[in-house]
Formats: C-alpha cells, structure tokens, sequence
C-alpha cells in the first residue's frame, strides 16, 4: 500500500485498481501512511493554518427535488424561511468580530433570490466588508447571471457536481435536472474567474468504485480551487431515506487521495464528517483537509436548514463558540488565522 501511495504522490494521478486497493484495503497502517502523506503535503503547500468560512444558510426554499436532500420540493413537512439582507449583515458582522474573512451564502435554489437582489446584498457585504471574501453557493443559474453576480463582489462560488458520471447523476436526480447543465455551470465559473469549487458525496445511492474514480479524474480535469465531500447521511421523507449512511473512513480516505492528487486545493472538513463522529472534523483535518465552516446562521432557524437527518447545528458547528474549535484543534498543531484563506495556486498544474 505504501508504494501505492507513493506512486499517487510521484505522479498526481491514480488508476481505478489502486483506488479500489486504497478504499479496500484493510492496512491500517498503509492507511496512517495516507493521512500522514496527504497532512504533511497540507503543510508543505499552506503551512500549519486552517481557514474558517462563516456559513450563512440564507434560504432552504428549492425548486428542485432532488432524491437525497431533506429540503427537496416536495416536501411539505419543512418550515421554509428566507433571510433578508438585513439579517444576512447582521450575520456577516457577528461573524467579522469574530474573526471570519470570508461568508458563505448557501440555499436552495430559491427563485426569490433574483439576480437583482442577490447582486445589492454582494455588493452590499463588499462595501461593508472589503477584506472578505464572498462565497456564494445558490445552485444553477445562468452565465449571466453569475456573471452579474461576480461583477457585484462575489469572490467563490460552491457548486458539488454530485457525481462525473452521467448515468449516476440521473439516479439522484429527477428528469427535469440535466448532468450537462451541472457541468456547464462549473466550466462558466471557472471561465468567468471565480475560484470554483465542486464535490461529492460519499456513499450515495448507486455510487460505485467506478463513478469515485470518475469523481477523481472530472477533478483533475476541472482543477478547481475547492472540493467539498462528506458522508452521504439519508435525510427522512425522501426517496434515499431508508439508504444506509455513507462510511467516514471511507470519506477520510478519498480526502486524502484528493489532497495528494490536487496538492493545492482548498479542502473543508465538513459538516457531514462532525455529524457522524464528534471528532469528525479533527480527523479530517489530519486526513489532509484545511478549512472549516462553522454556522454563522441565525440560531433560531439553524434546524430548518435539514438537507439531512441530525445536522450538527449547535455546539461546536456553532460560530459563537468558535473559541471551543480553536481550542479543540489546539492540540493538532494548528493556527487559524483571522484572513481570508485564499487558494494559493501551485507554479505548474496539479494535474502535470
């Protein structure tokens, strides 16, 4: 296992057979080799930081209706809320005083938020708070718009493929959802010049070696700047959820393979890992990973924003107690610094 590992690091690149012996094996100390590679790497490429993104779950309306997401559109057991963008500042400056340079604003794929009002609450964050960085992740939209949207201010833009392969992607989709409009929206981000980020999740319904190492190989192809993976986690009243949990030794596996196959990238311990083991983040972190987002969104509406069962939303996911994370991640040798935590791009392609 160690030369296969080895090997990954030579060449930035795998074969299907060495990911399935990666994911199989039962080594156990071929896979601390792995963690220790792809942390090492880490700290090679950024140093000892770990970057936090204030998280702002701006709406948990969606047009879509997605299989596996519990707030999918054809649930009627939700409590929608919307935040305005006045309370979306208020989170923005309680995350600044708290040392937060860069927010997230994620939702659903919510119409309401046209490209004229989303544009004035960019703009707006970026007046009141020219050091940050804006990331939006908000779903499909058009080329125009999120051209409109980077010219306000906007920064990043989060956007999970889900899935490289065709076939897959319509198992977890319904029909009017289409794979080539999900990966034209990556390649128009990436072209306007946001720094772009993709994922997957880990254990989906159907997913096999086979669509992991399309995952891979799209990743390499696309050279974003973030890839966001975590353990898939059924979320009730959808058609997924009776599906079994995806497997967080898996999840901290393939962050690994990322890391050593993408030195670069931008690679958040997430939510999802926190959730299923409550040193999920700590071990992702000594996987390879480099960022972490804690909740910056209103407490009161936190668990209305359940795209799946037992979302970690309180407690350490909580920004107020951002203080805890800093002393929790003390011990692994960390700093995490008040900055925005941007990509530092390597001298030649990962990819090479």
């Amino acid at each position: 296992m160690k030369q296969i590992i080895d090997q990954i690091v030579s060449s930035r690149n795998l074969t299907l057979e060495q990911l399935v012996g990666l994911l199989s094996s039962n080594n156990q100390e071929g896979v601390r080799y792995l963690f220790d590679q792809a942390h090492q790497l880490t700290r090679h490429i950024y140093g000892n930081k770990i970057f936090i993104r204030g998280l702002i779950e701006i709406s948990n309306h969606c047009k879509n209706d997605c299989l596996y997401c519990g707030i999918r559109r054809s649930r009627t057991d939700v409590h929608r809320y919307r935040l305005t963008e006045e309370e979306i500042l208020q989170c923005c400056q309680q995350g600044y005083e708290l040392g937060f340079r860069t927010f997230v604003l994620q939702g659903g794929e919510d119409p309401w938020y046209t490209d004229e009002r989303m544009c004035h609450i960019v703009a707006s964050i970026h007046q009141q708070f020219p050091d940050c960085a804006i990331t939006l992740s908000l779903g499909e939209r058009s080329r125009q718009s999120y051209q409109r949207l980077f010219d306000a201010g906007a920064d990043r833009y989060l956007l999970r493929h889900e899935t490289a392969d065709r076939i897959h992607y319509q198992k977890l989709h319904p029909a009017e959802m289409s794979f080539d409009n999900r990966i034209r929206c990556l390649k128009d981000l990436k072209e306007i010049g946001y720094q772009v980020g993709c994922g997957f999740m880990v254990g989906s319904p159907y997913q096999t070696f086979e669509t992991l190492y399309q995952d891979l190989q799209f990743i390499r192809s696309l050279q974003p700047q973030m890839v966001g993976i975590g353990p898939f986690i059924p979320a009730s009243g959808t058609p997924f959820g009776d599906r079994p949990t995806g497997s967080v030794d898996t999840t901290l596996r393939l962050l690994a393979i990322i890391r050593l196959i993408h030195p670069h990238v931008l690679l958040p311990a997430t939510t999802a890992l926190g959730t299923l083991h409550p040193q999920g983040r700590e071990m992702g972190i000594l996987a390879g990973a480099n960022v972490i987002m804690p909740n910056l969104s209103p407490a009161r509406l936190r668990a209305n924003y359940s795209i799946y069962d037992n979302k970690l939303s309180t407690g350490a996911e909580a920004a107020e107690t951002v203080d805890d994370t800093r002393r929790r991640l003390t011990p692994l040798g960390v700093d995490i610094p008040a900055d925005r935590g941007d990509y530092t791009p390597s001298q030649t392609s990962d990819s090479q």
